[in-house]
């Protein structure tokens, strides 16, 4: 066997094996951080039930300036729609507002257009502690077909970060007096 089919042999087993991997992981994902900010929760949750409020703390914002919003339906809570367009890093996609429970819970859904489509359930959760407030931010969705399944191993490294950094930058507008 020549060298050059040996090495298309490896890469053949290479890229079998992976699919074979991809295959059998599952099709649910989740992307769950949290931070404890010193701050009650009424202060806090009006910064993630208003879309209006996010530019003060969504790391995608910083991503893109030039970002274009739009915003329907309800002003806060339930109801409201928030859609973007923006550069590669922000790519093109719609928040619809679902629940709300003031100071305790939001959930959103996240419907990421370009690149995608994806549709992903989006949760806030506010706990109290001893005038401190512990944030949970969590997103989870289905993969289907091989490319999403890909793409859902990655995004605990890909959006994990950015969680990190918007809860840093929610600490940080929460706890200004």
């Amino acid at each position: 066997m020549k060298l050059w089919q040996k090495i298309l042999l490896v890469l053949g087993v290479l890229v079998l094996g992976l699919m074979i991997f991809v295959a059998t992981r599952p099709s649910h994902f989740a992307i769950s951080r949290s931070a404890e900010m010193s701050a009650p929760a009424a202060k806090i949750y009006p910064l993630v039930a208003d879309f209006h409020e996010w530019p003060k703390w969504s790391p995608w914002e910083k991503k893109d300036l030039a970002m274009k919003k739009t915003y329907a339906g309800a002003t806060t809570g339930v109801g409201q729609i928030y859609e973007w367009q923006g550069n590669k890093d922000v790519g093109k996609g719609r928040m619809t507002m679902l629940a709300a429970e003031p100071n305790r819970e939001l959930r959103i859904k996240l419907e990421f257009l370009e690149p995608g489509p994806f549709t992903n359930d989006s949760r806030f959760t506010f706990v109290e502690n001893g005038g401190k407030t512990t944030v949970f931010w969590r997103m989870e969705g289905e993969s289907e077909g091989m490319m999403q399944k890909v793409f859902g191993l990655m995004m605990d490294a890909m959006v994990g970060p950015d969680f990190e950094a918007g809860l840093a930058a929610m600490k940080t507008a929460a706890e200004v007096h």
